[in-house]
C-alpha cells in the first residue's frame, strides 16, 4: 500500500487484500505530495490546534502502516518483530565472477543496424579555401550560398515516434551507405524512427547505438549513393570564426533552415544530466528541432553537432546562446557506437537509489541520504554487502541527499575506479570501498 493511497476507510481493505507483493512507495508519494485541508480556525490558538491535529494524523497513519511497512522498507530495523518472509538481501554476498560478456542491446525497429562495419567518422583538415571576388579581393572560405549548396544534401529530418508522442530533430549523413548522426535525446524512447531526405524520400531507421551521457546517437538506413557531409577539425576553431547551422527549427515544416553567426566561446563546460560536457558556444540561431544538425565552418565542413539552446526560465527571452558538441569530442564516441552499439567505460555503482521523503525520514529518525532500493547482483557493491534498505549518506566524503548529487560525484570517475560510500544501517554508519562497474553491462538508474 502506498502512502498517497492511504485513507482510514480504505486501509483495512488494503491490509487484507495486499499482504504480498508490496510496492516500494516513495516515488509515488514524492510526486503526488501531501494534500491540504480546510477548517475553522481563529487566532494563534486555532493554528496550534491545526498543527497538533496534522501531527497526530501523521503519527497515527505511520503507526497503522508500520507493522506492514517497516520490514519491507528497512530490513535492518531489529527493534520490531521480523515478518515471516525471505530476506530482501543476504548479509553476506558471494564473490561475483564478472565475465567479459556483451550487454544486451535492444533490437531496433525498421532497418537492421549493422555493427562492426568498419565505418568511421573521417575528419578532413581545413583546406584554407580562398575565393577571389569580382572586385579582385580575396576572402577566405565559401560564401553562405556555397556553404548551403554543399551541405544541404547531407542534412536529414529525423522523426521519432514513442508510445505517446512524435517528435522531430535533425541528422547528418555520415556515409553514403546510410549511417546518420544525431542527438540521443532526439531518438530516446522511440518505438519507430523515420528519416526524411532532402529528396523527399523517407526511410525507416535503426538505432546502431546511442549514448545518453554524450547525447550522441548513430542511425542506419538502407540506402545507397547518399551524399555524406565533410567533417572538419574542431580543434582549430577560434572565437570569432564564422559558422552556420542548418536544421529543422520547430519541425519539418521549416526543414532545411539555415542560420549563421560566429563562435562565441570554445571549451565551454556545462553540466547536463549530471555530467559535465565541453561544448562550442555560438550565437547562430538554434531552436527546438535543430538538435542533431550540423554547425558548419566557412569551408562547408561540419565542426559541431548542435545540441541545445539556453532559454530563460521566466519568459524565454534569452537569445544568442546555442551550443554544439565538437567533432573532435564526438568522433571517438561515434566510432565506438558503430563498432559496439554502446560506449564502454561509463561508471556505475550497480545500485538503484531513491529520494527519501522527509516525513518518512523524520518518523524513522533517519539521516538525509539516498535510499538503496535495489542492488545489481553482478556489481561490486553487492559483493561488498550493500543491501536494499541501506542509505548512502556520502561518497568519497561528499555528503549526498539526492540521486542527482550522487551521480555528479560518481561521474567524475571511470569504470574500474574505486570510491568510498558512507552507509547508514541500523543506527550505525560505516564506510565501504566499492569498485565502479561498466554501466553498459550493469543496471543502474
Amino acid at each position: 500500500m502506498r502512502f498517497d493511497e492511504y485513507t482510514p476507510e480504505g486501509f483495512q481493505e488494503k491490509q487484507e487484500s495486499e499482504q504480498s507483493n508490496y510496492e516500494y512507495p516513495y516515488s509515488h508519494y514524492y510526486q503526488t505530495g501531501g494534500g491540504t485541508g480546510s477548517g475553522p480556525h481563529r487566532g494563534s490558538g486555532g493554528k496550534w490546534v491545526a498543527v497538533l491535529v496534522v501531527v497526530g494524523l501523521l503519527v497515527g497513519s505511520a503507526a497503522l502502516l508500520r507493522g506492514e511497512l517497516d520490514w519491507a522498507i528497512f530490513p535492518w530495523i531489529d527493534s520490531l518483530e521480523q515478518p515471516e518472509k525471505e530476506d530482501a538481501a543476504p548479509e553476506k554476498k558471494p564473490e561475483q565472477t564478472q565475465e567479459n560478456s556483451e550487454p544486451d542491446i535492444q533490437e531496433p525497429t525498421g532497418a537492421q543496424a549493422v555493427n562492426s562495419s568498419g565505418a568511421t567518422l573521417q575528419i578532413t583538415q581545413n583546406p584554407d579555401i580562398v575565393v577571389t571576388e569580382d572586385d579582385g579581393k580575396e576572402t577566405a572560405g565559401l560564401s553562405l550560398q556555397e556553404i548551403y549548396k554543399k551541405m544541404i544534401p547531407s542534412v536529414v529530418s529525423v522523426m521519432s515516434t514513442s508510445n505517446t508522442t512524435t517528435s522531430t530533430g535533425t541528422g547528418i549523413i555520415m556515409t553514403e551507405d546510410g549511417y546518420i548522426i544525431t542527438n540521443e535525446h532526439v531518438i530516446s524512447d522511440a518505438v519507430t524512427i523515420d528519416v526524411l531526405l532532402q529528396t523527399d524520400e523517407t526511410f525507416s531507421a535503426a538505432v546502431v547505438g546511442s549514448d545518453e551521457a554524450s547525447d550522441l546517437a548513430v542511425l542506419k538506413i538502407e540506402a545507397d549513393n547518399l551524399t555524406p557531409a565533410e567533417f572538419g577539425d574542431s580543434d582549430q576553431l577560434e572565437v570569432g570564426d564564422e559558422v552556420a547551422a542548418i536544421g529543422d527549427p520547430l519541425g519539418i515544416q521549416l526543414r532545411g533552415t539555415m542560420t549563421n553567426g560566429i563562435i562565441s566561446a570554445i571549451n565551454r563546460d556545462l553540466t547536463i544530466n549530471n555530467r559535465t560536457m565541453t561544448l562550442i558556444q555560438t550565437n547562430a540561431a538554434l531552436n527546438s528541432g535543430n538538435s542533431g544538425g550540423p554547425l558548419i565552418n566557412n569551408q562547408g565542413q561540419v565542426i559541431g553537432i548542435t545540441a541545445l539552446k539556453l532559454s530563460s526560465y521566466y519568459d524565454g527571452s534569452i537569445e544568442g546562446l546555442g551550443f554544439a558538441i565538437p567533432i573532435s569530442t564526438a568522433k571517438p564516441i561515434i566510432d565506438e557506437l558503430i563498432e559496439k552499439g554502446y560506449v564502454s567505460g561509463r561508471p556505475a555503482l550497480g545500485i538503484t537509489g531513491e529520494h527519501l521523503p522527509t516525513a518518512v525520514r523524520l518518523y524513522y529518525r533517519l539521516p538525509e541520504g539516498v535510499y538503496v532500493s535495489e542492488v545489481d547482483p553482478n556489481s561490486d557493491a553487492y559483493a561488498k554487502g550493500i543491501m536494499a534498505g541501506d542509505i548512502i549518506v556520502a561518497i568519497n566524503g561528499v555528503q549526498v541527499t539526492t540521486t542527482d548529487q550522487l551521480e555528479v560525484v560518481k561521474n567524475q570517475f571511470s569504470a574500474g575506479d574505486a570510491v568510498t560510500l558512507t552507509i547508514y544501517r541500523g543506527g550505525e554508519q560505516f564506510d565501504v570501498e566499492v569498485v565502479l562497474v561498466d554501466k553498459a553491462q550493469h543496471s543502474e538508474n
